[in-house]
């Protein structure tokens, strides 16, 4: 490879970042007042991001890592909300399912998971990599390790519809609260 080659990937890569938050009006009015491109402003914040997730002074890893996994999905979510199909709802369903499932896990190891080196920054490409519609990791963790589990503790009856199954277990707790 050589600079030429190196220059120009670089400069596809900073074009496609202004292309993808030319709609963001904040960006437009710091590139104006400061006469910096968006693309560079938006690749140093990711940079600082990543150096203090790897930092983690004071805990902070912890705090933007958990950031990384939440804000992101959150806002897919509600944009599922106002649509008619069941694709993203349930892609992001998985999601949570498996977000909150990695965050019990952690809680129980957390005196462990500490003594592995750069564990939240490595914590924090994981959960872009579930979260991204791109690389559709939730469901391929949640197919390969909480689903085998979870068929073992949660038996569902071929003839049992979910409603059925609510109505049921909501008859079962109004029962033994009376």
């Amino acid at each position: 490879m050589d600079f030429k080659s190196i220059q120009g990937q670089a400069a596809q890569f900073f074009s496609t970042v202004d292309k993808q938050t030319a709609h963001i009006k904040s960006l437009d009015t710091f590139e104006q007042k400061t006469k910096i491109p968006r693309s560079y402003v938006v690749v140093a914040v990711g940079v600082i991001y990543l150096f203090l997730t790897f930092l983690n002074f004071g805990g902070i890893g912890q705090f933007l890592s958990n950031i990384a996994g939440f804000v992101y999905p959150c806002y897919l979510s509600l944009k599922a909300l106002r649509t008619t199909t069941a694709k993203d709802d349930t892609r992001l369903l998985t999601y949570w399912v498996v977000f909150s499932f990695l965050n019990v896990i952690e809680f129980w190891s957390t005196a462990i998971l500490y003594w592995i080196p750069s564990y939240f920054l490595v914590k924090t490409f994981f959960l872009i990599y579930l979260s991204s519609p791109v690389t559709n990791g939730a469901e391929k963790v949640y197919k390969s390790a909480i689903k085998p589990l979870s068929d073992k503790l949660i038996p569902v009856d071929a003839d049992t519809t979910t409603n059925e199954a609510v109505g049921d277990l909501l008859n079962k707790v109004q029962q033994k609260t009376e």
